[in-house]
């Protein structure tokens, strides 16, 4: 059964997260626990400095993937990984925040997507005055 590793940076909101982590998979027919195993790992915002346990747990599980999400999870599953892929979604640069060196190239083991509306908004509100 593949295993799916989810790392995440926010204990704030996690419980309706996961309800929306495992609900996209099973409409697709992934349901946990039945085809596929979900690994959960969270922290409060003022633990980030066990993100890179609990990244290197999800790894000896033999994951197939980790998501992770938000900021600084991204970095620290990336750093355990190794060859695992890491796949991030964020509301911020990830560029500047760490876990790409690149928006075009990330390289490396990690892919995701940026949800940049606020930057995006705020110049919208500047261009306007």
């Amino acid at each position: 059964m593949p295993v799916v590793g989810c790392l995440s940076s926010s204990n704030a909101g996690f419980a309706t997260f996961l309800a929306a982590f495992r609900e996209g998979p099973s409409e697709q027919g992934f349901v946990d626990g039945k085809n596929v195993r979900i690994e959960y790992r969270s922290v409060d915002e003022s633990r980030y400095d066990r993100l890179p346990a609990l990244a290197k747990e999800l790894v000896e599980h033999h994951v197939s993937v980790i998501f992770a999400n938000p900021i600084p999870a991204a970095p620290a599953a990336k750093a355990a990984a190794g060859a695992t892929p890491v796949v991030f979604a964020v509301g911020s640069d990830p560029v500047g925040t760490g876990p790409v060196s690149s928006i075009n190239r990330p390289g490396g083991n990690i892919i995701g997507v940026s949800f940049l509306t606020v930057a995006l908004a705020a110049t919208s509100i500047f261009r306007r005055a």
